[in-house]
């Protein structure tokens, strides 16, 4: 089995799950684990620093063979400045560069939601669609899938900047979005946007997740003197030092989040 950016701390026991029955383990993680799990039949790739995600380490066990798609994982998760650096390293002229990013933007903002009904692709439909090609540009031009997610993530963002903040500080900006399938699916996207937009502040966005608590974004300058994974930590979430998130806040708990952000 191979797994993917799903944070080994918060899920080891379910790994070890896998491991004691005999099942192979393959497990590259950017996420904080309070300790490094060892299993004789678990090949664990993990590194939390704040300028790292699960594409650039897959790009790097892969020595660069797919370092297209890398880049569009790194523009993905935010992480511009290295997604430019590996594109440049490559030979990409700036409009494939542009090309690029908006495909990891959509990727990844089509990855968030409650459920798959949230979505506008379903993983596993995405997944395959994307499979057959090494070139991510290819992908672009041959199937539908990325103008599909454009257009209603064009949507979404037109939605989620017309929400006034919730919480306005010199150190803080935080948004509070409606119990929406749009503002559930653009909850990163508009965290890396406010994050983008005004690099000294944290921002937090929050969104009801009809379980009686509120999902959260965090996104912190790299700068700051806490992490977004240390204060996602606090209240329950995970995540790494520039962006972290919390999956299940309790409303009574919002007071106390937000006063830990400023």
């Amino acid at each position: 089995m191979t797994v993917l950016d799903i944070p080994v701390g918060a899920n080891e026991e379910a790994l070890f799950k896998l491991l004691n029955v005999g099942v192979s383990v393959e497990y590259f993680d950017h996420h904080h684990a309070p300790r490094t799990p060892e299993h004789t039949l678990l090949r664990l790739t993990l590194d939390p620093a704040a300028k790292v995600c699960t594409s650039l380490l897959v790009d790097r066990y892969l020595a660069g063979r797919f370092r297209e798609w890398a880049v569009v994982g790194a523009f993905g998760d935010n992480l511009s400045a290295m997604a430019e650096e590996m594109a440049r390293s490559i030979g990409l002229d700036q409009e494939k560069i542009k090309q690029l990013k908006a495909l990891g933007e959509c990727l990844n903002y089509n990855a968030y939601g409650e459920s798959e009904a949230d979505l506008t692709i379903p993983p596993v439909q995405l997944r395959r669609a994307m499979a057959p090609f090494a070139d991510p540009l290819a992908f672009m031009r041959k199937d539908d899938a990325f103008v599909t997610i454009a257009r209603r993530r064009v949507q979404d963002m037109q939605l989620a900047r017309a929400v006034p903040p919730l919480l306005e500080t010199d150190r803080l900006i935080a948004i509070l979005l409606p119990n929406a399938a749009w503002a559930r699916r653009v909850i990163g996207l508009h965290a890396n946007h406010l994050a983008n937009r005004d690099v000294r502040r944290f921002c937090a966005v929050f969104v009801p997740n009809g379980r009686d608590s509120l999902s959260v974004s965090l996104r912190a300058p790299e700068d700051w003197d806490i992490s977004a994974d240390q204060v996602a930590r606090r209240h329950g979430g995970d995540g790494r030092a520039i962006a972290a998130g919390i999956n299940d806040l309790p409303i009574e708990r919002v007071a106390l989040l937000l006063r830990d952000l400023q």
